[in-house]
């Protein structure tokens, strides 16, 4: 299998707790009738609530788990990533969650398992740990750029590009003024899905919805609407 990421800007069980059609999309990538999948609900502290979500959508497709780092973890658990058919990082403080994976060394295990072509997919901070850097609340609701991403993929990335007001014009001032390199900023129901380091597709379960790539030209930001694909059961959207 390619190594891939698809990287989700909002939407998905994490809102509908239910299966929609961005997590059965993640599903079909991994070729498999009944995957194993993980959920990393790392960025919001392991909050239960979050991974009983995960479940209700997922166990009656995929032989589903997930990884907890806070309070005793389980000292084999971060190795068993390496059997995964998909792994699914959840949303909350992307800083904060970066820290602990590292303390861990869940950082180099989810590197190894994207050589391995193991499926890397996630929502929010999950959509933009993959990154150089990102645009982040991690720090306040005013949202402040952080150049400490797990560097997989090129570049940087913005969540919730259509559903949070501050999100376009801050991820432009911080491109613009050199502390973000280029990247996409994502809306809520759209993901982009890479194979190694090159954007495949952007495909969107909320017709209408898709991504903006920013990148700097003559000295100025420069963004550029992406075409999307509306995967099957898709909904309109405004």
């Amino acid at each position: 299998m390619p190594a891939q990421i698809v990287a989700i800007g909002g939407g998905g069980f994490s809102d509908a707790e239910r299966l929609t059609p961005l997590d059965r999309y993640l599903i079909e990538l991994t070729g498999k009738d009944r995957p194993r999948v993980c959920f990393l609900g790392t960025a919001s502290g392991d909050a239960e609530r979050y991974a009983a979500k995960f479940y209700r959508a997922y166990a009656g497709v995929a032989q589903a788990s997930d990884l907890v780092l806070f309070g005793a973890p389980d000292r084999g658990a971060v190795a068993r990533l390496a059997d995964q058919d998909m792994i699914f990082v959840g949303g909350g403080n992307t800083a904060n969650m970066l820290a602990v994976w590292r303390l861990h060394g869940v950082d180099e295990a989810l590197r190894r398992a994207w050589q391995a072509g193991i499926v890397l997919a996630g929502i929010s901070a999950g959509a933009i740990c993959w990154f150089e850097g990102c645009l982040t609340d991690s720090f306040g609701s005013q949202l402040e750029p952080l150049k400490d991403g797990l560097a997989l993929l090129p570049g940087s990335a913005c969540p919730h590009l259509s559903g949070e007001a501050l999100r376009r014009s801050r991820y432009a001032q911080a491109i613009a003024a050199g502390r973000l390199p280029g990247g996409y900023g994502i809306e809520d129901g759209a993901a982009l899905h890479f194979v190694g380091t090159e954007l495949k597709a952007v495909v969107t379960e909320i017709r209408g919805r898709s991504a903006v790539r920013f990148a700097v030209r003559d000295g100025q930001v420069n963004e550029a609407r992406l075409e999307a694909t509306a995967l099957a059961g898709a909904i309109d959207g405004p």
